[in-house]
């Protein structure tokens, strides 16, 4: 009986608290380094891209920040930071196949600030001949996003530039110039609040 009242305690306190979440970009990788775009292409971090992920983990103890879990994409990059982060925080991790990046077609290992490029972004319902459109790519990520909103869980995710993007459209609106040039650093920290 005892547990019962604790568990609605909680319950309502997880209730009444505001609901939000970290989003961390993963490591440096040498396709970063070398400027290409990994899209969906499997890059391991570089020696510089585990050691962000560790001060990652060391700056969310030291900041305090409180989750309930890691979801991670599974490309290599993404959850070698998430397994960094979560062996020094003690968040356990788990792999969301939603949180792959975005896959950039024949513009995979192409220059990452190339025009043709930054022009392309634009075009949402482009597929860049063989990948995922923007609108593809919104519509799993968006739906993440709403399963996180109505969880009581606190969560990090870590995943990928494709999907900052996504993950700050959801929450401000953007023309097509701002989508296209948002970016974050790799290892950046940033909470979203619903």
């Amino acid at each position: 009986m005892i547990t019962l009242i604790i568990s609605k305690e909680k319950m309502k306190w997880r209730a009444n608290m505001s609901k939000y979440f970290y989003f961390v970009r993963h490591g440096e990788t040498v396709w970063n380094v070398e400027n290409k775009i990994c899209g969906a292409t499997d890059i391991e971090l570089t020696e510089k891209g585990h050691q962000q992920a560790i001060e990652t983990g060391e700056k969310i103890l030291a900041e305090e920040i409180k989750a309930d879990e890691i979801l991670t994409s599974p490309l290599i990059r993404a959850s070698e930071t998430a397994r960094h982060i979560s062996e020094i925080t003690g968040i356990p991790m788990k792999i969301e196949q939603r949180l792959i990046e975005q896959n950039f077609g024949r513009y995979e290992s192409t220059p990452r600030d190339g025009k043709e490029f930054h022009e392309a972004k634009k075009h949402m319902a482009s597929r860049f001949s063989t990948g995922e459109s923007m609108m593809q790519l919104a519509q799993r990520i968006y739906n993440l996003l709403d399963d996180i909103k109505n969880d009581d869980k606190i969560y990090i995710l870590v995943a990928h530039n494709g999907i900052a993007r996504i993950v700050e459209s959801y929450f401000r609106e953007m023309d097509n110039e701002a989508f296209s040039s948002f970016g974050i650093k790799n290892c950046e920290i940033r909470r979203y609040d619903f």
